[in-house]
């Protein structure tokens, strides 16, 4: 077998030490060429240039959902296609949901034995995706398509991972603690906390108004907290179309209440209540805005956005699991 190891060096959870050992142990089972990632978009380069030579079967992503997302992305430039290289992830984020999502170990040393064993075994799964684009007939209909595998957001979540990314620019870690005092202060900040801002548009249905927060989940769980999963859409899964959570009011006795429900949430139950919108396995909807929103997908911040149109893509890519 021909693979393509994708490496991040900046994966929180390896060390370079780690980083050679995987790489012994994957190449004593194939033909493996190992590529370190040199600046953001590195590994969308690296997986289109695999889709494209015909002499890669297999491509493996090293790193944290960043890294996977961009690999995804470059391996699905022209659209999946049956014939395209596999994908293998091997966790080394700091919350690895993608690679969770599949039951995948969190431990980039067990997460390669993993592998090893459903390469022998041949185990792999088609797992469906979501599509992000610009909107026809909006300003924003020339902004490229992106691919994301667990999750996307416009408005709330997404100002939150900007937050984020911004502490990490200044030298801060990712932790979670990191994100729950960044969700603060978004919250503190939000302009629009009572009277939403965002319109859901789908064909042959009323459109949904009003809403302050949409989520959409590819698959369940939507994050994790350490080792707790969180479910803000239980239903979701990477063998139907998309789920859309919103919320109509981010009201302090909200807050108070749908965090304790997504802080509590099962595969059972997800957040629910009368500011509450739960949809499951929709194959294409629109996201509009009053006025610009940040947009997120799959943890990373991509600017703001007034209107975005979501496809969920059935089979879309071959995972070794």
């Amino acid at each position: 077998m021909r693979a393509l190891l994708v490496v991040n060096p900046a994966a929180t959870t390896t060390s370079a030490r780690t980083r050679d050992v995987l790489i012994h142990a994957l190449a004593s089972e194939m033909k493996l060429e190992a590529v370190t990632t040199e600046y953001r978009g590195h590994a969308r380069d690296l997986g289109r240039q695999a889709a494209e030579s015909g002499n890669v079967d297999l491509v493996v992503a090293l790193g944290g959902d960043g890294t996977v997302n961009e690999v995804v992305n470059g391996l699905l430039h022209a659209g999946p296609d049956p014939a395209l290289p596999g994908l293998a992830v091997v966790p080394g984020g700091s919350t690895n949901v993608f690679a969770r999502a599949l039951e995948l170990p969190n431990h980039p040393v067990e997460a390669t034995g993993a592998l090893l064993d459903a390469l022998r075994e041949g185990r792999e799964r088609m797992v469906g995706l979501g599509l992000a684009a610009g909107t026809p007939g909006t300003e924003d209909e020339a902004v490229p398509s992106r691919w994301f595998t667990f999750n996307a957001g416009l408005g709330f979540d997404a100002g939150v991972v900007g937050r984020v990314e911004q502490q990490r620019e200044l030298g801060r870690k990712s932790t979670h603690a990191l994100y729950i005092r960044q969700a603060v202060r978004q919250l503190l900040g939000e302009s629009q906390r009572r009277h939403g801002t965002i319109t859901l548009e789908r064909p042959g249905v009323d459109p949904v108004t009003g809403l302050v927060l949409s989520i959409v989940c590819n698959t369940a769980p939507w994050t994790y907290l350490g080792n707790r999963p969180v479910y803000a859409s239980p239903k979701a899964s990477f063998d139907t179309g998309l789920d859309v959570l919103g919320l109509s009011r981010l009201s302090t006795a909200s807050v108070a209440r749908y965090g304790t429900q997504l802080l509590t949430s099962s595969p059972e139950r997800g957040p629910h209540g009368r500011h509450v919108v739960s949809l499951h396995d929709l194959d294409g909807f629109t996201l509009h805005s009053k006025a610009p929103l940040p947009l997120q997908m799959d943890g990373d911040h991509l600017g703001l956005r007034t209107s975005v149109t979501f496809t969920g893509v059935r089979h879309a890519l071959r995972v070794i699991v």
